[in-house]
């Protein structure tokens, strides 16, 4: 029976938190200021967009890792980045589904900020942007699930990761795909002992973050 040596199942460990903290680091990114926005701004199809959110937060994977495919090919728009098959393109496609979460899950939290708090800021002289940052230190708790909801999203996603990294040993393989390639081949003892070290990462990160979580209560 084929076995995966210590060295590789580090590797793929290691790459696989590298990817998923990027991924989720890039939808905080672009997730936060827009839940922001979202939450604080009145503007025409505003409702649109937060149904559009709402959807993007059930997106399937394999679908965003169809159009990602399609945007980094060769021929492709962005095709002269030759990043398909790397874990770059691994990091667009996680990011692209993690992003919605983050969105959403910071426009209810916002949301959910008193909007007498918001008037006393201003009514302290505070400007607009003072008031924002306000708000996002009252809603920094609840916030909190947004990263362990865009990690655990990315790091347990399998359909998008396959689509464009292509489970290339040694260079796209993460725990999930590695994970399928061993239960593919029959070596379920490997594919067990995948899923529980992919389990306990999940548990760790979630752990960290819900202790931090709860101290700031």
């Amino acid at each position: 029976m084929a076995v995966i040596s210590d060295s590789e199942v580090w590797g793929i460990l290691a790459l696989s938190l590298q990817v998923s903290a990027s991924a989720t680091l890039t939808a905080l990114v672009l997730g936060v200021p827009l839940g922001v926005v979202l939450a604080l701004t009145q503007f025409p199809g505003r409702g649109l967009a937060v149904s559009a959110v709402n959807t993007g937060m059930g997106l399937p994977p394999v679908v965003v890792g169809l159009f990602v495919t399609m945007l980094l090919w060769r021929s492709g728009p962005m095709g002269g980045l030759e990043i398909l098959y790397t874990p770059a393109a691994i990091i667009i496609a996680q990011a692209v589904l993690a992003s919605p979460i983050v969105t959403g899950i910071t426009l209810a939290a916002v949301q959910n900020v008193p909007e007498g708090f918001r008037v006393q800021l201003y009514g302290l002289g505070a400007s607009r942007p003072q008031m924002v940052w306000m708000v996002l230190r009252e809603a920094r708790v609840p916030m909190l699930a947004a990263v362990m909801a865009g990690f655990g999203g990315v790091i347990s996603e399998i359909g998008a990761s396959m689509m464009v990294g292509g489970n290339i040993k040694g260079q796209t393989r993460t725990l999930t795909t590695a994970m399928v390639l061993e239960t593919s081949k029959g070596n379920f003892e490997i594919a067990v002992a995948l899923a529980v070290l992919l389990l306990i990462l999940v548990f760790g990160v979630n752990w960290a973050l819900t202790s931090i979580q709860q101290r700031r209560r």
